[in-house]
């Protein structure tokens, strides 16, 4: 596995900084060989591409850490299920996605790259196949809308009902489509654990061109219908630790971190909670009010906004990492941390500076269309 896992890593380097014509070749290819899976997907396709090299790179880290390995691709296999994929479609991405690797490694791609890379679709291809085969729940879950909030320009809160049952955890997060955008899905955490009533909060900000985003915030209303997928993600409590907990939230990155919080207040709490809520500005700090109320309510919880960009805040300022240094210490505290990608790696390497372990620290990351 580990020779695997080499020759992976070696040969993605070879194409690596062609992500995004590999991508197009890849799409290209697959709708030649059959046309019929052109439907399958949305109209614009740009960040579907990122998305397919985003999830083959994940798939390649795990290799080597085969529990990490199996539950990313099983979640995966569920979670294709929406787009009503089928066992035949897994061997024409496989063909693409060879001749893909093979075009743009051009004269340094060798054989044993080629091999492994068959091997390694294979296991993902099985694996991702077997869970969809044994997933006894739908493909996906109807839910209306029961309201919708915008706070501020770009930045909405939504809450909707499934109609039926869909059991997640808190921490993890869905895959969400709407009429306005068909075929087109994007993942949003839920924002509150499971209710009896069944309703989900959602946070979403509209980020620049994102087709999705946009629509949920801008165009979304109450008496919609959309789609929910399967839950994935594995930043959920964990319940066999007796440590204090920290959360360090960027933007709508706070959305799973206040489900974490909520499901400690609703399943009986031991442990006390630091969140760190991290924006640009005060009017960026949208859900502050509701997280201010939640404090009140819960001494246990500690409340710390920062803002990075606006002179007069009175609060915490500058980068949320730098909040977090000036308060501690944090070497005997579990950590569970979202938002952009910058946002979490540098809170990652500000935890190594403060000798936490990489183990007591979980991660999510938005920034795609989220």
């Amino acid at each position: 596995m580990a020779e695997l896992g080499r020759l992976l890593k070696e040969s993605w380097s070879l194409v690596d900084d062609q992500q995004e014509k590999m991508a197009a070749y890849f799409y290209a290819r697959l709708f030649t060989l059959d046309p019929r899976l052109r439907d399958l997907f949305p109209v614009q396709m740009d960040v579907q591409r990122a998305r397919l090299l985003g999830a083959i790179v994940t798939a390649v880290q795990t290799l080597e850490d085969p529990n990490r390995f199996a539950d990313y691709l099983s979640e995966l296999g569920r979670d294709h299920r929406k787009f009503s994929v089928v066992p035949d479609h897994y061997e024409t991405v496989g063909r693409s996605l060879i001749e893909a690797l093979r075009t743009y490694g051009a004269d340094e791609w060798t054989l044993e790259y080629d091999q492994a890379w068959r091997d390694a679709y294979d296991v993902i291809a099985r694996t991702m196949i077997a869970a969809a085969t044994a997933d006894q729940g739908p493909a996906y879950w109807y839910a209306n809308v029961l309201s919708h909030e915008r706070r501020g320009l770009d930045t909405a809160v939504f809450t909707c009902r499934p109609v039926e049952p869909l059991p997640y955890r808190a921490g993890q997060y869905v895959s969400v489509e709407c009429g306005y955008q068909p075929r087109a899905w994007r993942a949003y955490s839920m924002a509150n654990a499971p209710r009896d009533d069944l309703t989900m909060e959602f946070h979403v900000k509209a980020l620049g061109a994102g087709w999705v985003s946009g629509a949920l915030v801008r165009r979304l209303r109450p008496g919609d219908l959309i789609r929910l997928a399967a839950p994935m993600g594995s930043m959920v409590l964990d319940r066999g630790s007796p440590r204090d907990i920290v959360c360090v939230a960027g933007g709508t990155g706070l959305a799973p971190l206040k489900a974490i919080i909520d499901d400690l207040a609703t399943t009986g709490r031991t442990r006390r909670v630091h969140l760190f809520f991290g924006a640009r500005t005060r009017d960026d700090l949208y859900d502050l009010p509701a997280l201010t109320e939640l404090a009140e309510r819960h001494p246990w919880l500690t409340v710390v906004p920062t803002v990075s960009h606006d002179a007069g805040y009175e609060g915490e300022t500058g980068l949320v990492t730098e909040a977090l240094t000036r308060y501690g210490p944090w070497n005997d505290h579990d950590f569970y941390v979202c938002g952009s990608p910058a946002m979490v790696a540098a809170t990652r390497r500000t935890l190594t500076q403060l000798q936490v372990p990489a183990m007591r620290v979980r991660h999510d990351v938005f920034g795609q269309d989220y």
